[in-house]
C-alpha cells in the first residue's frame, strides 16, 4: 500500500538534516542520494519534497477530531459524514480522496464500533496519520477479533452486558472511523474543546471519550 511507509521523513527537503551524514544508515544515505539525483536531474525541487512532506505531516488524528466535532454540533454534518464520509472531509479540509472505500460508524448506547486490520495494519492514515504500534500488534490483531471486549477493558473501557460490540476488519479497499459518543455535560463546549476530548483511541473504538469538568476527578472507566 502506498501509504504504509513512512520512509519519507529521512528526506528534508533541503532544510537542514537531522543528522550529519556519515551518521545515517545505509538506507538513509541511498534515500538521499536518490533525493539529490531526482533533483539534479530536474524531475523533482526542494520545494516539491518539502510540501509533500508538510502534507504527511498534517495527516494526524487531530482530523479525526475535527470531524467527530463538527458532528456533534450539527446534526446536518453529521448526516452528511455518515453517507458521503470523502465528502465530508473535504468539507473542513480534509484530503480523504486516496482512500479507495471510506466508512465512518456510529456509535450508540446500545452498539459499540471496534477497528482492527487482522492482515497488517490497514488504517485512514489521511483521518489518524500513524497508526500506533499496538494496532499492528499480532496480540491485538488476535484478540480484537475474538474477545473485543477483553481488549477494550484494558483500555479501560467496560460495557454493560446488553452494549452489543461489532467488530470491523479495515482492509485495503475499506477503511473505518469510529464516530463515538459525545460525553454527558459537554453542551457548554466549544467546537474547539470538543475535539481536544477526542483521543485517537476512541476514533478506532477501543475506549469512549471522557470529559471531566473543572475541579472534578472521576477514577475507573
Amino acid at each position: 500500500m502506498s501509504d504504509g511507509h513512512d520512509g519519507h521523513g529521512a528526506a528534508d527537503g533541503g532544510q537542514g538534516h537531522a543528522h550529519p551524514r556519515h551518521e545515517l544508515s545505509h538506507y538513509a544515505k541511498r534515500i538521499y542520494a536518490i533525493r539529490d539525483l531526482l533533483i539534479e536531474k530536474g524531475v523533482l525541487t526542494p520545494q516539491d519534497i518539502q510540501e509533500s512532506i508538510d502534507y504527511f505531516e498534517q495527516r494526524t488524528e487531530t482530523n479525526g477530531a475535527k470531524l467527530v466535532a463538527r458532528a456533534w454540533v450539527d446534526p446536518a454534518f453529521k448526516a452528511r459524514l455518515l453517507a458521503d464520509p470523502k465528502a465530508a472531509c473535504a468539507e473542513l479540509g480534509i484530503d480523504a480522496s486516496g482512500i479507495n472505500e471510506f466508512v465512518v460508524l456510529e456509535n450508540t448506547e446500545r452498539v459499540r464500533h471496534l477497528v482492527v486490520c487482522t492482515l497488517c495494519s490497514c488504517y485512514p492514515r489521511p483521518i489518524l496519520g500513524r497508526p500506533p504500534d499496538w494496532y499492528k500488534s499480532l496480540n491485538y490483531r488476535a484478540r480484537a477479533v475474538s474477545e473485543p471486549r477483553a481488549v477494550m477493558a484494558e483500555f479501560g473501557q467496560t460495557l454493560p452486558p446488553d452494549v452489543e460490540v461489532r467488530v470491523h476488519d479495515s482492509t485495503a479497499d475499506i477503511r473505518y472511523l469510529v464516530l463515538p459518543l459525545r460525553p454527558p455535560g459537554t453542551e457548554h463546549l466549544s467546537e474547539a474543546e470538543l475535539a481536544r476530548l477526542v483521543p485517537r483511541d476512541s476514533l478506532i473504538g477501543v475506549v469512549d471519550p471522557r470529559y471531566e469538568p473543572a475541579g472534578v476527578t472521576t477514577t475507573g472507566a
